[in-house]
């Protein structure tokens, strides 16, 4: 996978252009650590199919799927903030339902404090994201008469 940074031959880190969604570390931590919460809830009992099953896995696909959306908005400062925060929230929200799941036992401690660390990470990177907009935003170019 790409990276946003990447080591030049004089150990120093250059950035690598972004073109796209998947190449934001973010994206690519969320998608991590979302895949990570499919194949632990595998692992539930049936009862909690339909409900903190399908909840974590929602919440946790749709940290990637509002990373995506903001990256499609970025003409539109306060867009692409709102989809940023609900990135952020729904990665929250994923701690919150797998935090229950540890407490219910479905989850390890250190399962559930490796998920949890992963999707920490992914809120402080949307933060900084949603601290400094104009780092990612499109910059409209003036208009000709």
């Amino acid at each position: 996978m790409a990276n946003e940074t990447a080591r030049r031959e004089d150990g120093e880190t250059a950035r690598k252009p972004i073109r796209h969604f998947r190449d934001l570390d973010v994206y690519q931590n969320a998608l991590v650590a979302g895949l990570r919460v499919y194949e632990l809830t595998k692992r539930f009992p049936i009862e909690e199919r339909y409900a903190l099953t399908d909840q974590a896995r929602r919440s946790s696909r749709s940290v990637c799927a509002n990373v995506a959306e903001a990256w499609r908005k970025r003409r539109y400062e306060a867009a692409f903030i709102a989809k940023l925060s609900d990135a952020e929230s729904e990665a929250a929200e994923t701690q919150v339902h797998l935090e229950f799941a540890f407490h219910h036992r479905y989850l390890s401690h250190n399962e559930f404090l490796s998920v949890d660390d992963a999707y920490a990470k992914v809120i402080g990177q949307l933060v900084k994201m949603i601290d400094k907009p104009d780092k990612w935003l499109i910059k409209n170019s003036p208009r000709r008469l």
